[in-house]
Parts: structure tokens; sequence; C-alpha cells
């Protein structure tokens, strides 16, 4: 399931059993790139939430949690950080990181 954050509550959103957020800008060339990625990871793992955050909208989220350069994935397992990936990464980077979670 892939979530935009808009006004619900982020820690709620993080509680489940594995969450990936993106800390991501529309202007963000390699955001852009690593989109569709997540869409498809999203699609293909019903059991993982990718929950996407706009650092221009949320910048006291990004700010919460040092975002210094986009993107920034973070890993969340049952709402707890347990890895951060910067920059552009690749599908199977990302399922690397899942399933070293699991």
């Amino acid at each position: 399931m892939l979530v935009h954050l808009e006004n619900e509550d982020f820690n709620e959103m993080i509680k489940d059993d594995l969450v990936i957020v993106d800390f991501y800008a529309n202007w963000c060339g390699p955001c852009k790139m690593l989109s569709p990625v997540l869409e498809e990871i999203s699609s293909l793992r019903g059991n993982v939430k990718v929950v996407k955050v706009d650092v221009d909208k949320h910048n006291e989220l990004a700010r919460k949690y040092g975002i210094m350069s986009i993107p920034t994935l973070m890993y969340f397992k049952n709402g707890k950080l347990e890895k951060t990936s910067l920059g552009y990464v690749t599908k199977d980077e990302i399922e690397e990181n899942i399933n070293n979670l699991r």
C-alpha cells in the first residue's frame, strides 16, 4: 500500500509491521526516479506500507528526522526506525533491506 502523508498522524502510520517512509520533493529528479520503484514494491508486497512525505509540505517532520538530503528512505518496523537509505536506491537494494528486516 502506498499513501501520501496529508493530515494523518505520522506516528500512527508507522506502527504497522514494516513501513518505508520516503522523504521527497516534487522538484527532486532522483525522487521522481524512485517513485515508480516504490509504487511497484508497494503493489507487489502487500505487507509493506510505503508512506510518501513531501518535505516542502511537512518540513517540521523532515527536520525532526534530520532529513538533510532527498530522497531519504526510512525503514520502520513496528514504529521503530531500523534503517535509513540516502539518495536513489534500486529496487533490489530496497528488496534486500525489506528482507533483512523480516
